[in-house]
């Protein structure tokens, strides 16, 4: 019984403690697990404000002077929608595209800098292609803040301005006035004074026009015994009223001087009734039926009509951003350091581009070796290399295209000759740690294959993503279609971000 009493009251201790060392350790879990409760609120990421919820960015073509074109439209190519790219050509189309619909409004920009304002008026399709017709409209240039010299002036002259606002300010060295001046020799009537003088003499006034049996009546009124007051005499400068005579008929209120003075008079002629005008049909049940009706149409017609049609070769490219949200301006070029960093990356492109077209003339034959003679013969002079091959239409720019990235390059030229012989170079590049010229991207087509392999023709920069980061946009022309492409450069890659049209014609080689 000792031994058995003394297990049990052992083994009740022993739970007590382990009950006591659980409660424990719990609670020290529990105090340490508070700063990673604090530490993790719930929510990790945040969606950002600035992330637009539509942006649409689109490409205006025109021919003539800029701000002033002669022909021009706007041509559709992404929507930026939830952070994924649609092709603005065909995204809800509900008859015409979302991003072409009418009165929408796009900024015009050249280098990341807004040159303008294009409204679309009205949309159409070119060749299976939704185009739109506009305007273009100069920026609204704010107002001009004046300087503090300025407003120091204006409010110097506000305290010390004597236009009158209710009453004219009285001043101790103002001439009295017209009343005051006739009180002291009397007045025409108790209580009254005569009106003040005008300030301007060649101020025009009206007068009352007093006939003259009212002034001889007054001039011979046996109780007042006094004349005709000079002021009430017509004044000969002064415009005068004259009160419509009614007495007559219409055409008596006419002037009768001038006998050739058109008038206008009411036609008393009964208008046909228009017989083909309907207004309800018995006999239909669909109240929403469509009916015919006799006589002039009362809908407005397109308020820009299509007038730049096809490519022509003087047409000019731009691009278009049309956003909610009002952005700064992000200008894409490029500074050098030094200048002269330029000049060399665009001659090493230029050599890149000759080869490729096969413009580099063949390397010249060794000169024989001569064998050694009692005299030494003069070394002929070297021949002098020739010229380069010309270049045609080259395009040489340079982007930067975020704050503190390196430079990209892109160059684009062609041959001479028919167009079925000339060839087509568009080079992407930048410079790496040694000061060579990496290459990106090289399109080399002919005119002969361009629907096979299209012309790469770069259009400028945009911020198509609203990341504060600019993409290369391209036109890729072929021969009887062309397409649009989005190029990013990072971290010395070139990466396609989208085309449009649904799908590539033409792949370009990378090296």
């Amino acid at each position: 019984m000792f031994n058995q009493f003394d297990y049990s009251r052992l083994g009740r201790q022993m739970s007590w403690r382990g009950r006591w060392f659980l409660w424990m350790s719990c609670c020290a879990l529990a105090t340490a697990a508070l700063p990673c409760c604090a530490q993790y609120s719930g929510q990790v990421t945040k969606k950002s404000k600035d992330q637009p919820v539509l942006r649409a960015v689109s490409v205006l073509e025109w021919t003539g002077e800029v701000g002033n074109p002669k022909a021009c439209r706007l041509v559709p190519v992404t929507v930026l929608d939830a952070g994924e790219l649609q092709d603005a050509s065909v995204y809800l189309a509900r008859p015409e595209p979302l991003a072409i619909a009418g009165e929408v409004e796009y900024e015009l920009e050249q280098n990341g800098t807004a040159v303008g304002l294009f409204d679309i008026k009205n949309t159409g399709q070119e060749q299976g292609s939704w185009v739109a017709y506009g305007a273009w409209k100069p920026l609204a240039t704010p107002a001009p803040k004046p300087s503090m010299d300025e407003v120091a002036q204006s409010k110097i002259e506000d305290e010390d301005d004597d236009r009158p606002v209710l009453h004219r300010k009285k001043h101790a060295d103002d001439a009295p006035s017209q009343g005051q001046q006739g009180g002291s020799s009397g007045t025409t009537g108790a209580g009254s004074s005569a009106p003040a003088p005008v300030s301007d003499p060649d101020r025009p006034t009206l007068h009352k026009k007093t006939s003259s049996t009212d002034t001889a009546d007054a001039g011979s009124n046996p109780s007042t015994g006094s004349s005709p007051s000079a002021s009430s005499a017509p004044d000969s400068d002064g415009p005068t009223l004259h009160k419509k005579d009614s007495s007559g008929d219409s055409s008596a209120s006419a002037p009768a001087d001038d006998p050739d003075r058109p008038t206008i008079k009411k036609s008393k002629k009964k208008q046909p009734e228009d017989i083909g005008h309907v207004e309800s049909l018995p006999g239909v049940s669909d109240p929403d039926r469509p009916r015919l009706k006799r006589g002039k149409t009362t809908g407005k017609g397109l308020d820009v009509l299509p007038s730049l049609l096809g490519l022509p070769p003087d047409m000019q490219q731009a691009v278009a951003v049309s956003d909610v949200k009002t952005r700064p301006d992000h200008p894409w070029t490029y500074n050098w350091s030094n200048p002269e960093d330029e000049a060399k990356m665009k001659a090493s492109l230029e050599e890149m581009a000759r080869t490729a077209l096969g413009l580099t003339p063949p390397p010249a034959p060794p000169t024989p070796k001569r064998t050694a003679t009692r005299k030494a013969a003069k070394p002929a002079p070297a021949p002098e290399p020739p010229p380069p091959a010309p270049l045609l239409d080259e395009q040489f720019r340079v982007f930067e295209l975020s704050y503190g990235s390196g430079a990209t390059l892109v160059l684009s030229a062609h041959t001479d000759g028919p167009l079925a012989q000339q060839k087509f170079v568009t080079l992407v590049a930048q410079p790496d740690l040694y000061g060579n010229v990496l290459l990106l991207v090289k399109s080399v087509t002919d005119g002969a294959h361009l629907d096979e392999s299209p012309r790469m023709r770069l259009v400028d920069a945009v911020d198509a993503l609203a990341d504060n980061r600019g993409e290369l946009l391209f036109e890729l022309r072929g021969a009887t279609q062309r397409q649009f492409a989005l190029y990013r450069v990072l971290r010395g890659q070139a990466e396609k971000l989208f085309v449009t049209g649904g799908g590539e014609f033409g792949i370009e080689s990378s090296n």
